[in-house]
C-alpha cells in the first residue's frame, strides 16, 4: 500500500487533534462550526475566521445508525454537551454550523440531521455530504474518497475535484466491534474500547480482516465501471492498522492513508459553515 500525503495535510490534522484537547483559547473573531454526526462519533469542532483550529470536542454514541437519526433526543443531548464544551473553553457562545451527511440518505434524513443542531440551539447554515466535506480538506482532483464510518462505507469519485458518483453501504467499524465481540464473547462495549487499544490490535487484525475484505469488495463493485487510480481512506475504522493494506489487495486500486482519518470530515465541514 502507498502510504503517501503532503505535510501541509499532516500539520492542519495535528492543529485539529491539539484543538480537541485545547482547555482554553483566547479568541474574539468570527468562528467557523462543523458538527458531524456520525455513527460511532460526534465531533464539533470550531475554526477560527481564517480557517485554523481553535478548539473540539467529540464522543462515542450510537445515536445515528447507517447515516440515519435513531435517537433524536439523544442526538440533541449529546450535542448541547458538546456545544456547552467548547463554548467553556472559547469562553463566549457558538450560534452557527454546519453539518455533514453520508451520500445517497433520503432528503428527510438530512432535514433531520439539520434540525438535531437547531434542536441544540444551533443555526444550521449548511448541509454538505461527507466525501464533499473530506475533499475540501484532501484537495483530490481525480480518485475516490472511501469514508469507511461507523456503520456505512461511503464512496465518492472525482474528476477534476468534482464528485461525480456516490455511494454508501451498510459495513464499517460497528461491523468489526461486533465480530470481535462474539469471537472474544465480551460486551459490544469492551469490544469497542478493545479495538481502539493499539497493544491488542495486532491479535485483533485476522478476526475482523474478512470485515476489511467486505468493505473493499464494496468499494471495488462502486468504481467497477469508473476509471479509479488512487483511493483515500478518511473516517474512524481507517484507523486500525492494515485497513488501507486489504483494500488494496482487494480492490487491486493504490489505497492511500492520510494521517488522523476520524478528523478529516469534520474539518470539511467546518470549513463549508457559510455563516
Amino acid at each position: 500500500m502507498t502510504q503517501a500525503w503532503n505535510p501541509e495535510l499532516e500539520t492542519r490534522l495535528d492543529a485539529v487533534e491539539r484543538a480537541l484537547q485545547t482547555r482554553r483559547v483566547e479568541y474574539r473573531g468570527r468562528v467557523h462550526v462543523g458538527v458531524d454526526l456520525g455513527t460511532a462519533y460526534t465531533v464539533v469542532l470550531v475554526l477560527d475566521e481564517h480557517g485554523q483550529p481553535l478548539v473540539g470536542a467529540y464522543r462515542f454514541a450510537q445515536v445515528v445508525r447507517d447515516g440515519l437519526v435513531v435517537d433524536f433526543i439523544g442526538a440533541i443531548d449529546l450535542l448541547k454537551e458538546l456545544k456547552r464544551d467548547v463554548e467553556t473553553r472559547l469562553g463566549f457562545e457558538i450560534t452557527h454550523a454546519a453539518t455533514g451527511y453520508p451520500p445517497g440518505v433520503p432528503r428527510a434524513e438530512v432535514r433531520a440531521t439539520a434540525n438535531v443542531l437547531r434542536a441544540a440551539g444551533l443555526e444550521c447554515t449548511n448541509e454538505i455530504d461527507e466525501p464533499s466535506a473530506a475533499n475540501a480538506v484532501l484537495r483530490i482532483r481525480d480518485g475516490a474518497v472511501v469514508d469507511v464510518g461507523g456503520g456505512t462505507t461511503g464512496v465518492a469519485i472525482l474528476r477534476e475535484e468534482q464528485v461525480v458518483y456516490t455511494a454508501d453501504e451498510p459495513t464499517g467499524g460497528t461491523q468489526f466491534s461486533l465480530v470481535i465481540a462474539g469471537a472474544l464473547n465480551i460486551s459490544f462495549e469492551q469490544a469497542e474500547k478493545l479495538k481502539t487499544d493499539a497493544a491488542q490490535q495486532q491479535r485483533l487484525f485476522p478476526l475482523i480482516e474478512p470485515v476489511m475484505e467486505k468493505v473493499g469488495t464494496i468499494v471495488a463493485r462502486q468504481i467497477a465501471r469508473q476509471q479509479v487510480n488512487a483511493l483515500y481512506l478518511v473516517g474512524g475504522a481507517s484507523m486500525f492498522p492494515g485497513m488501507g493494506v486489504v483494500i488494496e489487495r482487494v480492490t487491486g486500486v493504490k489505497t492511500i492513508a492520510p494521517p488522523k482519518p476520524l478528523f478529516i470530515t469534520p474539518l470539511g465541514i467546518a470549513m463549508n459553515d457559510q455563516s
